[in-house]
């Protein structure tokens, strides 16, 4: 099942910047075939539900193997069933209403 997924990765014990574990769980995501869109307070994901899931967990893999003791992720995901819709689709189909 295709999913776009939104989510957030916040170690916890590791001090206030968290640019490094952002860093690394974005590497381990440009390493597989989702779309892949980092943003301020989060990445979107899009791309086969397992695959999507299991980068999310490379990520917490990652993260505990720098030696971070605690992990928060936040994870919003949507569905569709009636027709195919991309991150750019979804972003696009808003503009257009802004015009």
């Amino acid at each position: 099942m295709y999913v776009i997924a939104e989510f957030s990765v916040i170690p916890i014990g590791v001090g206030v910047s968290l640019s490094d574990y952002v860093a690394a769980c974005e590497r381990i995501l440009q390493d597989t075939d989702l779309e892949v869109q980092l943003h301020a307070n989060g990445t979107n994901l899009a791309g086969e539900w397992d695959e999507v899931m299991a980068a999310i967990k490379r990520c917490h893999e990652t993260l505990h193997s720098m030696g971070v003791p605690r992990i928060s992720t936040n994870i919003k995901v949507g569905t569709r069933t009636d027709r195919e819709e991309s991150m750019a689709d979804k972003v696009s189909s808003v503009q257009s209403k802004l015009r």
